[in-house]
């Protein structure tokens, strides 16, 4: 799972890093990947002083530039899988509020993993009649193995615009990943128990990783 963090701070910080900013498209499902990024990197790169003295301030920039453009609903319903028609309405509204912390949480704490690596994104692709596209990239850094991500992507059906909603790390889907994590708890204990360990998770502080501390 470390991995996978790892991973997701490097496509937000490092994807199109000397591009200029720009508006979102959120019409076009390549163009959403390449611009979130570049405007998370973008925000990052301008903060930085501040985010060593205050790491807190990861949540309020993933909050403002990412969470807009991710479908945490269905993300989160994904996670919940085949427990999904067991959970009672109102605790699922509560859980669907307390999965959209969580992301924020996680992709705060993947800042930290930031080493300016390079993302080299495929050739966009033909998304007309599509509903769904995974925009597929490699990872690029001198001192690791090369990684292959991708990205899934998804058009709503109300508002025709495309949000995100998973990243695959060498074959390995975040949201399985998680799934299959909360998969024997839900079984067992109920959604109350993945709500208090996302809640654990959201409580604890937001950390450099260790050469950033160093470093600061």
């Amino acid at each position: 799972m470390k991995k996978l963090v790892y991973i997701v701070g490097v496509w937000l910080l490092t994807a199109f890093a000397t591009a200029t900013a720009q508006e979102v498209n959120e019409q076009n499902p390549y163009a959403l990947v390449h611009d979130v990024a570049m405007k998370t990197f973008d925000r990052i790169k301008a903060n930085q002083d501040a985010i060593k003295q205050d790491p807190e301030m990861l949540r309020t920039i993933m909050e403002e530039e990412l969470v807009p453009h991710i479908d945490y609903q269905f993300a989160a319903f994904m996670v919940l899988g085949k427990h999904f028609k067991s959970v009672p309405r109102d605790k699922l509204s509560e859980y669907v509020s307390v999965f959209r912390q969580y992301l924020i949480t996680t992709y705060a704490v993947a800042m930290g993993y930031y080493d300016n690596q390079e993302v080299i994104f495929e050739p966009e692709g033909e998304f007309d009649d599509k509903k769904s596209v995974t925009v597929r990239a490699v990872v690029q850094d001198p001192t690791r193995p090369e990684i292959k991500i991708a990205f899934k992507v998804r058009k709503d059906s109300k508002t025709n615009e495309w949000k995100a909603y998973d990243m695959v790390a060498e074959g390995i889907s975040m949201l399985n990943s998680k799934r299959s994590e909360f998969e024997s708890i839900l079984r067992q204990d109920g959604i109350d128990a993945v709500i208090a360990i996302m809640r654990d998770k959201i409580e604890k502080p937001v950390e450099l990783n260790q050469e950033d501390k160093d470093a600061a």
